[in-house]
């Protein structure tokens, strides 16, 4: 193949671009090694920060993040799914309900977060909460307030548009073949769509699942509004309970501690941590999206 001037310089700025950005993950991912690896051990994963943010673990953040994203897990994957499935076997083409969905999928994906958790705040805890509160608890404050339940179904909003999107290009990528030979042996369009297309299309389905809650695993903006705590010793034991999360505890230690040289270690140590969980998610929807395509 015959190299022509403008084809080595395409080349070489695309092997450039490449290497730079190689380069700058290698540098913040070895800084964050360095200097967090030493604070790593049984007694930092498994017991509680201490009350001037300097020393101890990060259990309780742990345990929040943990707990958080599995609610958030449950919230939206049934109406992600579900909302794909309709956007790509059930909606009639030209449908203006279908428009108007994929619209809305749209904009929701470009709303910055921050602006979800002031959306968290106004609608599921002033709203939501104290609407509960006023009918069932005489205005006492059960529910309109603060909590996991309330980042959880915040961070689930905020992950929607992800699993909506990845369901139905996942979906639309499965032969039309398929449905017109399990139709054509005298299927339903239930069973059609729940027994061919969707098990066709759950390798890039949990791909999107697993992004999604990668994503919102790391979000610290909306939950900062909803139910996230700085310093929260105990572990929360009820939807209504605040709780800690990683991402916020590695804010309020930049930011709360009295002394920040001495809570280095402990920031990057929860730093490290953070991005171990969220790269070992992103590595399992590799593997997921490779073993589906073969």
């Amino acid at each position: 193949m015959k190299w022509v001037k403008g084809d080595l310089l395409l080349a070489g700025a695309t092997g450039a671009s490449v290497v730079l950005v190689l380069a700058l993950m290698l540098v913040v991912l070895g800084q964050v090694a360095i200097l967090g690896a030493p604070s790593i051990s049984a007694t930092f994963l498994t017991e509680g920060p201490s009350s001037d943010l300097v020393g101890g673990g990060i259990w309780p953040a742990i345990w929040g993040t943990v707990l958080m994203t599995l609610l958030m897990t449950v919230a939206v994957v049934p109406v992600g799914i579900l909302t794909g499935v309709y956007l790509a076997e059930y909606a009639p083409r030209g449908s203006r309900l279908a428009a108007w969905v994929r619209a809305a999928v749209v904009n929701l994906a470009g709303v910055p977060s921050i602006v979800f958790g002031l959306f968290g705040l106004g609608f599921f805890i002033l709203f939501l909460g104290r609407g509960v509160d006023a009918l069932l608890y005489d205005g006492q404050p059960v529910w309109g307030k603060p909590a996991v339940l309330w980042s959880s179904l915040t961070l689930a909003v905020l992950t929607l548009p992800v699993v909506i999107v990845t369901t139905e290009e996942a979906l639309r990528s499965v032969p039309q073949d398929l449905r017109s030979a399990a139709l054509a042996l005298g299927a339903t369009r239930f069973q059609t769509v729940f027994r061919i297309a969707v098990p066709n299309a759950k390798g890039g389905i949990l791909t999107g699942i697993i992004l999604a809650v990668s994503r919102g695993a790391g979000e610290v903006a909306p939950i900062i509004f909803t139910g996230a705590a700085s310093y929260l010793p105990q572990l929360p034991t009820d939807l209504r309970d605040m709780y800690m999360h990683l991402g916020y505890h590695v804010y309020a230690l930049s930011t709360q501690s009295p002394n920040v040289d001495a809570a280095r270690g402990s920031l990057f140590g929860t730093v490290l941590v953070l991005l171990v969980i969220t790269f070992t998610l992103n590595l399992t929807a590799m593997i997921i999206r490779a073993r589906s395509r073969r």
